[in-house]
């Protein structure tokens, strides 16, 4: 009888852990289909070739003092010289410093516009959550085992979003 008992409360836990609902929602096909993702890519390619136009102006400028200054260094007077070879230093540091400063601005940008998508996903994921009664929805990519009867919910979350 106390063996009995003993083998209830081990097997108590297994049934309750066997009642939760859990699902799999594969985000990263979810994100690249939302139509929303396209239309904040374009705005990301549009301010990247924005800057590097402002890149290649630069490097343009600096190619033209420099080859300016080196043909006409020999004639050119001492104190002339130096304020070229200034000119010429001070836009090297404005071409170095510009890539960290676009890329930092890049990644801002693309976080400020990725955002309200991400948490549109997220929300719907919540919906489809509470409506099928999941207790736990996973992300596939980090599973390190998934069974056969795992339920994907990766479809109940498009169409949540309206896309196919």
């Amino acid at each position: 009888m106390k063996k009995l008992v003993v083998l209830i409360f081990m097997l108590l836990p297994l049934g309750v852990f066997a009642q939760d609902k859990i699902a799999i929602v594969n985000t990263a096909d979810i994100f690249n289909v939302m139509p929303e993702v396209s239309a904040v890519e374009k705005q990301l390619a549009t301010l990247n070739e924005q800057y590097e136009k402002e890149f290649k102006t630069m490097q343009d400028e600096y190619t033209k003092k420099y080859s300016e200054y080196m043909s006409q260094q020999d004639s050119l007077t001492e104190n002339i010289k130096l304020r070229r070879q200034q000119e010429i230093q001070d836009l090297e540091t404005r071409i170095q410093n510009f890539v960290p400063v676009a890329q930092q601005e890049m990644q801002k940008k693309q976080q400020e516009l990725y955002a309200p998508i991400q948490q549109k996903m997220q929300d719907a994921i919540k919906a489809v959550g509470d409506e099928k009664g999941y207790t736990y929805i996973l992300n596939p990519q980090v599973l390190l085992y998934k069974g056969n009867n795992a339920i994907d919910a990766t479809d109940f979350v498009k169409a949540k979003l309206g896309i196919k």
